[in-house]
């Protein structure tokens, strides 16, 4: 007899849940609650290192998000089930003075069939060599001028990031360095006015998935001659300026910032990158008429 009013159907094991953030820092495994999960994510790579002399900033790691961020940033909820391995990129590098190379680009992160690219690494001196491409570009050195590294590199939509500024060069008098790009920006060029301004680094994007507002990818500011430049909201790293160089920042840890470019000092690693889930408060399964009543 049934104990539900007379209705009787069939009974569906449908897996249901509580909504839950998962934060990592470091490469590991996500473990998701049983079932089918419907999910949104942030995907935040390691943002590009700076080299040492007049060097562009590092472009920011590639940010992808779903559900938390501006809608133009906006990807798709997915759905994943078990164990999923979760890759957070690390920054890279930054270059050891008086060296002008040995900086990196930022390295990729990873989650299911999600993947945002490490951010360029910046331009630099001798031989002049442009910013690199990435989730955004490094910004161009101080140098004949110098580009920037293209943004969005490989390309998906919506985009991960922005295009790095270009190198400014005068022939005589103060020139600076590009700024790094960032998720929502691009780097400023390099200025050539009397005070040699580097290009700031390009903003970055505000993302509430852990339930707390956070800024993410900004991009590096470029070197200045005379006058420093800003580092792009998001954990962009401020540049450096004169000789010795000086006040030249590291990217946010965890934010996927770029390194702010130096002129004549060490170069600055990009800030290592995060990846969140946040498992939706959704059935798995169906309800079954006698589900219901019961």
């Amino acid at each position: 007899m049934a104990t539900n009013g007379g209705i009787i159907g069939k009974s569906n094991n449908a897996s249901f849940g509580k909504c839950t953030v998962t934060s990592k820092t470091s490469s590991g495994n996500i473990t998701l609650q049983p079932g089918t999960r419907t999910v949104d994510y942030l995907v935040v790579a390691g943002g590009g290192g700076s080299s040492s002399d007049f060097s562009g900033g590092g472009g920011a790691g590639g940010y992808r998000s779903s559900g938390h961020g501006p809608a133009p940033l906006q990807g798709n909820s997915i759905n994943v089930s078990g164990t999923v391995a979760a890759t957070v990129g690390g920054g890279g590098a930054g270059a050891c003075a008086p060296s002008t190379t040995g900086h990196a680009s930022g390295n990729p992160s990873v989650f299911d069939s999600i993947t945002s690219a490490g951010g360029g690494r910046s331009g630099f001196q001798g031989p002049t060599t442009p910013g690199t491409a990435g989730g955004s570009g490094g910004g161009g050195a101080f140098s004949s001028p110098s580009s920037g590294g293209a943004g969005n590199t490989p390309p998906i939509s919506p985009p991960q990031g922005n295009a790095g500024g270009a190198g400014a060069f005068p022939g005589s008098g103060n020139g600076s360095s590009g700024g790094g790009g960032g998720a929502t920006g691009a780097g400023e060029n390099g200025s050539v006015d009397g005070a040699g301004h580097g290009g700031d680094g390009g903003a970055g994007v505000s993302n509430n998935i852990t339930g707390s507002c956070v800024s993410y990818a900004g991009g590096g500011g470029g070197a200045g001659e005379q006058a420093a430049s800003t580092g792009g909201t998001g954990g962009g790293g401020n540049g450096g300026t004169g000789n010795p160089g000086s006040g030249s920042q590291t990217g946010t840890a965890n934010t996927g910032g770029g390194g702010g470019g130096n002129s004549h000092g060490p170069g600055k690693a990009g800030g290592p990158g995060i990846v969140v889930i946040k498992e939706l408060s959704k059935a798995s399964g169906v309800w079954s008429m006698q589900s219901q009543f019961s």
